[in-house]
């Protein structure tokens, strides 16, 4: 007979979380509950010998992608600080049309990990079901989640402020005399889209009323994909719309953006500036040097590891959402409007998925 933790908790008249502690003998549980829930397993028959040799200290860091720089970097910082607190961090990189997240967290539970951090996961997916998060919670798993929201999911999480983030790229070219500013973002499903969609919408209000109309807004935003391709998309989109500075979701987006500023013969940033977002390495060494907002991987990578290893030690931490300031990084690769030469025919472009 398989036995289910349900099963033991309905007869020691405990949760499944405090069962999965006992299991793995995490702290949080008072020895005579401990006492109780042994009892009801040696009733049931319960032998360990046949269970999967747990890893000790075995922690999950699972990631969306590694080919967007910040990613690896976010991930880098988060292991440094569990390794040194004695535990074994894996990073888990999820594979379009492979192994889903999901699966990762079902291979940590039959490890008996200690916990997880999931950066910019599905939870960041405002379509997505919350049920798995609040399984592997009553499961007793330690989780932090980073860059998104999900409500009703009892643990702690961190995120970088991306309405400041997009509300320093609008000022910063309203100040160079931009007076027609666009938005290139990622899908409009994910909460990070959602925020600096919606930052973009009052800073617009507020710094360029007097040229662009309430109602033409929404046109001055377009959704695509967080890549390269998505951002010479969302370019090519805006650019017909008349904008002279844009603004994008990823340092990726705007790599694209500059792409397509160069297809149409418009020199960056003398005829269009743009501006990214991440601050991943090398953007010093672009052409041009690209100006974007600084997304702090070390502050937000900390906050999450400390987060984590705050429930791995059974104090329960803040609840809610800690958000991390950004700062802008002025490079080359925005300037005042000038005016823009005779565009030559678009060129087709093929986009990614």
């Amino acid at each position: 007979m398989r036995m289910r933790l349900a099963d033991v908790a309905v007869r020691a008249g405990v949760s499944e979380a405090t069962v999965s502690r006992v299991l793995n003998d995490k702290p949080g549980v008072s020895q005579a509950t401990r006492d109780k829930v042994r009892s009801v397993l040696d009733v049931l028959g319960y032998d360990d010998r046949f269970l999967p040799a747990p890893v000790a200290g075995l922690v999950g860091i699972v990631v969306p992608e590694l080919t967007n720089p910040v990613f690896p970097a976010l991930s880098l910082v988060v292991q440094t600080h569990l390794a040194r607190a004695g535990y074994t961090p894996v990073v888990c990189s999820l594979v379009p049309g492979g192994v889903h997240e999901a699966d990762f967290v079902r291979v940590l539970l039959q490890q008996r990990a200690s916990g997880v951090v999931f950066l910019s996961g599905v939870h960041a997916n405002t379509d997505a079901d919350a049920g798995p998060y609040e399984h592997l919670r009553r499961r007793g798993l330690a989780a932090v989640f980073v860059n998104g929201w999900m409500d009703g999911i009892d643990a702690p999480f961190v995120s970088t402020d991306d309405a400041s983030a997009v509300e320093q790229s609008v000022a910063h070219l309203v100040g160079l005399g931009h007076e027609r500013v666009g938005l290139a973002m990622g899908p409009a499903r994910y909460v990070p889209s959602i925020r600096k969609t919606a930052a973009f919408h009052d800073a617009v209000r507020r710094h360029l009323a007097g040229s662009v109309r309430p109602g033409e807004v929404d046109s001055l935003v377009v959704h695509t994909q967080f890549r390269i391709e998505g951002g010479e998309a969302a370019a090519h989109a805006l650019l017909d719309r008349g904008v002279t500075g844009i603004v994008c979701g990823s340092d990726l987006m705007a790599l694209g953006a500059v792409r397509a500023a160069r297809e149409r013969g418009l020199a960056v940033p003398e005829q269009v500036s743009v501006v990214g977002c991440d601050d991943g390495p090398l953007l010093d060494f672009t052409d041009p040097p690209l100006t974007t907002v600084h997304q702090d991987v070390d502050a937000v990578g900390t906050a999450a590891a400390r987060a984590l290893l705050a429930e791995l030690r059974g104090e329960q931490g803040v609840r809610g959402e800690l958000l991390v300031r950004p700062r802008l990084v002025v490079r080359a690769s925005t300037a005042p409007p000038a005016a823009r030469a005779p565009r030559p025919r678009r060129r087709p472009v093929t986009t990614g998925s």
